[in-house]
């Protein structure tokens, strides 16, 4: 059974280009999307997916902020964290928070796949 995903990012050319690259690999499933960080949460309250790929700067709630509220409404959940080249501070800041791991955009395929595979036991 393929691993359910929400892909969390303001932008929706970056959840796409996400969605793509987990539609190579069909040990990946994605059930959900959200544009901010309110939704994200919802979202992951109502889909309870197996990985959420989250991105760090979203309106109305950061993935910082998002990443904490998740985890303390469910300590088990696996966050992956999107960031951009340059974000070095934020990204050790959302692992601090509890995100299992990290990607930097611009994505490449092999490495996105490689970390998602880890962090779900896949890899």
């Amino acid at each position: 059974m393929p691993k359910r995903v929400l892909v969390v990012d303001d932008a929706i050319f970056m959840r796409n280009m996400i969605k793509d690259i987990l539609a190579e690999d069909g040990d990946f499933e994605v059930v959900g999307e959200a544009s901010h960080g309110l939704e994200a949460i919802e979202k992951y309250k109502e889909l309870a997916p197996d990985l959420i790929t989250m991105d760090i700067v979203m309106p109305f709630k950061s993935g910082i902020e998002v990443t904490r509220e998740i985890l303390r409404h469910d300590s088990r959940a696996c966050i992956v964290i999107c960031s951009a080249l340059g974000q070095e501070q934020l990204v050790m800041e959302a692992l601090e928070a509890g995100a299992v791991d990290f990607i930097v955009k611009p994505f490449k395929s092999e490495e996105v796949l490689k970390v998602v595979r880890k962090t779900t036991g896949l890899g």
